[in-house]
Formats: structure tokens, sequence, C-alpha cells
């Protein structure tokens, strides 16, 4: 595949339907290289729908999906990972009784010799594992130990520090805060920002606004399939995103109202 150049992700005039029901409808979205666009929504917004989308899971029925300038129409999440994006999953599986290097390169193991007495290359796989973890956060971690011990935000870091190895120009992350405690979220935000610094563009897909604004440079949110709002962190602060992924002015009619009916709730 041949760009013009790491320009990240684009959305022209993207439509996908589920029968004849559109879930993403004429989105427009650009998703640079070197930055952190974050996704926002609720449930049946459309997010769903784009994660499949960008992994290669959906294809779209109308408009264009371009990759560092070239446009591409994805057939599978092989062919997705070939073209330079890689999802890191909300519910990322690994395989828990093998090594951690192991699940870092999973069919692309390192080899030295030459056939037929090529053979896996086990110090190489081992240090690579640990410089690549480093890379995103997480030192001395110990490549032989199994995926098992690895606690949610590592596994997490691990998909991200294969992706970085393996030369991803795009990392697509689905709802990466759900399964982790705030030091969890803290870890992982490590990965994010070391992605983001390699150059990559880094789409977090999730529904929790101030962790978005901690670390997005630019904010898409999505309603009913359609792009409600397309900012970045000049135009709105933490509390600004939390009002429109509330809804905004709705939000405050529902908080004045309860307010008439519950006075006590005013004086807390």
């Amino acid at each position: 595949m041949t760009g013009s150049g790491a320009r990240g992700l684009e959305l022209r005039g993207i439509t996908v339907r589920h029968g004849s029901v559109p879930a993403l409808s004429r989105v427009s979205a650009t998703f640079p290289a070197g930055e952190i666009s974050c996704v926002l929504g609720e449930n049946g917004s459309g997010k769903s729908t784009l994660v499949a989308l960008l992994s290669g899971l959906r294809r779209h029925d109308e408009g264009e999906l371009l990759v560092d300038g070239t446009a591409v129409r994805f057939r599978s999440p092989r062919t997705a990972r070939a073209a330079g994006v890689a999802t890191v999953w909300e519910d990322l599986a690994v395989a828990p009784l093998l090594s951690v290097w192991r699940n870092f390169f999973l069919g692309a193991e390192p080899t030295r010799g030459v056939w037929p007495l090529r053979r896996l290359d086990l110090e190489s796989a081992r240090a690579t594992t640990a410089r690549a973890m480093e890379r995103v956060g997480i030192p001395g971690l110990d490549p032989d130990q199994p995926a098992s011990r690895l606690l949610a935000g590592e596994r997490q870091s691990l998909a991200v520090a294969r992706a970085l190895h393996f030369g991803a120009s795009a990392l697509v992350i689905d709802e990466p805060t759900a399964p982790m405690t705030v030091a969890r979220q803290t870890l992982f935000g490590q990965a994010i920002l070391a992605a983001r610094a390699q150059g990559l563009a880094v789409v977090v897909v999730t529904n929790n606004p101030r962790y978005a604004h901690l670390i997005g440079d630019r904010f898409l949110l999505l309603a009913d399939g359609q792009v409600a709002g397309n900012l970045t962190r000049e135009d709105v602060d933490a509390d600004g995103l939390t009002a429109l992924m509330a809804g905004g002015a709705q939000l405050g009619v529902l908080t004045d109202a309860l307010t008439e009916l519950h006075p006590e709730l005013g004086e807390r």
C-alpha cells in the first residue's frame, strides 16, 4: 500500500447499514497521526459500529475510509492489520497459559539460522518483549511469566506494545477504562501516550468524558449514528465535555425539574 505521508485515518461521508437501518450515517471525521482522538457517545450512538469498521469487522456501504491518504476497504481484521490499523479490544483476550513473550509474538516468533537448522531465537524474543513493554511504561516485566498474571491495563499495554513493534500506523482502542481501576487506567494511559509520541493516529472509543479529556487532543461526539460534535481541547473543558455527553441543555432542564420536586437536592 502506498500512501502520501503519515496522515492518519479519515472518514468521508461514511454510511454503514444494519439491514435498512443506518448505524452510521454520512459520518466525516479526521483522526490525525500523532494525536489522540476520543470518540464519545451513549449506547446506540454508533461507537461500536465505528470500531467494527476501523478494525475490519464491517464494511462501509457508502463513503470513503482512508489510511494515510489512501482509500481502503477492509475485508477482514487481517486486511486492516496489513494496512497498519491495530485494534485493542475492551475484552482483550490473551492465551493465559502462554508466556508474555509468546503472546507478544503469537505466530511471528523470531528465528535464527537457516533451514533445515532454523530454530526459535528465545533470547531475542524475551529481550524484544521486555524492551517493548518498557517502551509503553511497564519496565522490569518478566517476559517468561504466564500472561494470566498480567493485570487489566497491563494486558492492553501488551497489545499496544505489540502494535508499535510490528509497525502499526493507527491504533483503535475500544472502551479501555471499563474493566480497570484508576491505577490501571493511569498505567494504560502511559501506553496510549507512548503510541501518540511514536506518531500513530490513536482513536480511543469511550463513554468516559473525563478520562477522554485527560488524554485526548480532539473529541468526536456521536449520536444516533451521526456526528453531534467535533471539538479539540481548546474548544471545551472537562465539565463542558461531560455536559455535552450528557445532553447539555437537556441535563440542565432535568436538574431544574428535580430540584423543584425535591428542594433538598439544591441544598447539597
